[in-house]
């Protein structure tokens, strides 16, 4: 029996082990390659300006300001986001080829097993490495 057949034969347990590897995998990444500084504090500067946005509904050009220079934190974060994205993105891509490939026709519904299963690793390992 060669690990294709025991995936195949156990495939609700091999989605959700898969898509654990992969969580881990994208986490160690983020880990590693982020400034987790830089991310911590451009999120709390957003968060301040939605703040300071909401003292000054009645004044459009005040608001104006806000949200342009809330939208260069966001476009900083996103930069600081975008190096891991790449580095996991085609690894990510040829492992969903495979899940695609050896999954479809034995469980139907294989990419809901993996999305629910990838959201709780993520969380579990968001918090374990403490990522932002």
């Amino acid at each position: 029996m060669n690990i294709v057949e025991i995936i195949q034969a156990n495939s609700k347990i091999s989605i959700i082990l898969i898509s654990g590897l992969v969580s881990l995998f994208i986490s160690l990444v983020n880990y590693f390659v982020l400034d987790k500084e830089k991310v911590k504090e451009g999120r709390a500067k957003q968060k301040k300006l939605q703040e300071e946005i909401k003292q000054h509904r009645d004044n459009p050009q005040k608001m104006m300001e806000l949200n342009k220079e809330m939208m260069s934190h966001m476009g900083n974060n996103f930069k600081h986001s975008f190096r891991p994205m790449l580095i996991t993105l085609i690894p990510i891509l040829v492992v969903f080829a495979w899940i695609k490939n050896v999954f479809d026709g034995l469980l139907d519904g294989w990419i809901w097993w993996y999305l629910v299963s990838a959201i709780a690793f993520s969380m579990i390992f968001r918090k374990v490495f403490k990522l932002p």
